[in-house]
């Protein structure tokens, strides 16, 4: 049985996979923490990148470190309080690539495992799989979280205007 090919160097999966990386980091954080948390999903990379055995779906481990990332930046974020000068009327949608898309704003509002397995599948294009064991669920679970994600946005945004 041949051995799996060798793992490339680092600097070329950082080429290859840092815009996916980073558009999961930004679909599930935002604009504003995006950068650190690739940064961090990077750095975290490169300690465990020796580690890695041959083979090994690199795409799929670097959405897995950036998903812990983001948890990390999301749990922080909900214990920080935000200084403000004066409050908002209504809440702001933040957290999202574009602030003032709508789409995005919704993607937002999910919660947090339907926002993650909405952006896996959608935006990086993961099996349900790989979206579980990055979740650390099954993969009906994975599956179902898409699909509550993807009904909640539905009905916000109906595929036929109403008569």
């Amino acid at each position: 049985m041949p051995s799996p090919d060798p793992l490339p160097p680092f600097e070329r999966v950082v080429a290859e996979h840092g815009a996916t990386v980073l558009r999961v980091c930004r679909a599930l954080l935002g604009p504003v923490d995006a950068d650190d948390a690739w940064s961090e999903t990077f750095l975290a990379a490169l300690r465990a990148y020796p580690a890695l055995r041959p083979g090994s779906n690199v795409e799929a481990w670097l959405v897995t470190i950036a998903h812990r990332k983001a948890v990390d930046v999301h749990r922080a974020r909900a214990r920080t309080p935000v200084p403000v000068a004066a409050l908002p009327e209504r809440p702001l949608a933040s957290g999202m690539p574009e602030p003032d898309d709508d789409l995005w704003s919704a993607v937002a509002a999910l919660p947090f495992t339907q926002r993650a397995a909405v952006v896996y599948h959608h935006v990086v294009g993961l099996p349900y799989a790989e979206i579980a064991a990055i979740l650390g669920n099954s993969t009906d679970a994975a599956r179902r979280a898409a699909a509550d994600g993807r009904a909640a946005l539905r009905r916000r945004y109906p595929t036929e205007e109403p008569s």
